[in-house]
């Protein structure tokens, strides 16, 4: 008899997040990417954009939220309210962790840098405190409306760490110096999406899947009005590519694009 086929992993909601700028001085597109610590248990060694998963405490106060509801993320997520609230948490949580970008501000204001700003850093790094706790207890507000949904891409069913993850693009605000400052990366700063992708040609840099194609896509914009306009108009279907592996070679194609194809090597 033929073995049945195993039971897919559930996957983890997670948020990622594309923090764009204007390159000072020419004023072309760039995006933070990050190359993660070779040993991490998922995507070692890859260059990836910030993010992470969903945390148990990523649930947002309703009047610390500024911008469009939850219901409007879920509806161009294809989630439910009360997991997109999380993912947009998610979102600026990890950009805050991850690149030291404050996507809160105190109510009539813009993000900025804050004093203090380091040592809440630290305690949510170091698990001593919730983003919503720190909303609270320094009267800040978590900007959604600084975030534009852009993708969902789902794991391949046959992984056995799966994520459900939500991309979504932020400017970073005005006064705010992205860093690489995290126990996560070796390296971090800022690329032109098409370096990234000539770098990633010469085998300078290893990309997943989903960062390449979306490296792909925002080679397509000058500047990051460009890339928030073309979000905000978007059409977001859940993405699951599949995977054929052929010994240490993984081959990822996209369903419904068959002229879309990506080679991993297993290390």
């Amino acid at each position: 008899m033929t073995p049945a086929a195993p039971v897919p992993v559930e996957p983890k909601p997670a948020a990622t997040v594309l923090l764009v700028r204007d390159e000072p001085g020419n004023g072309r597109l760039q995006v933070f990417l990050q190359r993660r610590v070779a040993a991490m248990a998922f995507a070692g060694g890859m260059t990836v954009f910030p993010g992470g998963g969903v945390s148990p405490d990523d649930i947002p106060d309703p009047d610390r939220w500024r911008g469009p509801g939850p219901a409007r993320f879920g509806a161009r997520l294809g989630q439910p309210p009360e997991l997109a609230a999380a993912l947009v948490t998610a979102a600026v949580r990890e950009t805050f962790e991850e690149c030291g970008v404050l996507l809160p501000a105190h109510p009539g204001s813009e993000p900025g840098p804050l004093p203090g700003a380091e040592a809440w850093r630290s305690d949510l790094v170091g698990r001593r405190a919730t983003l919503p706790g720190l909303l609270a207890e320094h009267g800040l507000e978590l900007r959604a409306d600084l975030l534009v949904p852009w993708a969902r891409w789902i794991t391949p069913t046959r992984n056995p760490k799966r994520y459900d993850t939500a991309f979504l693009v932020a400017r970073v605000p005005e006064g705010q110096v992205a860093d690489d400052a995290t126990t996560e990366a070796v390296e971090a700063g800022w690329w032109a999406p098409q370096d990234a992708l000539d770098s990633y040609a010469a085998g300078d840099l290893r990309l997943m899947a989903p960062t390449l194609h979306t490296l792909q896509a925002l080679a397509r914009y000058d500047d990051a009005a460009a890339v928030l306009d073309a979000a905000a108009r978007r059409d977001i279907d859940p993405i699951t590519p599949e995977a054929r592996s052929e010994g240490r070679v993984v081959t990822i194609t996209l369903p419904g694009d068959p002229d879309w194809r990506h080679e991993e090597v297993r290390t």
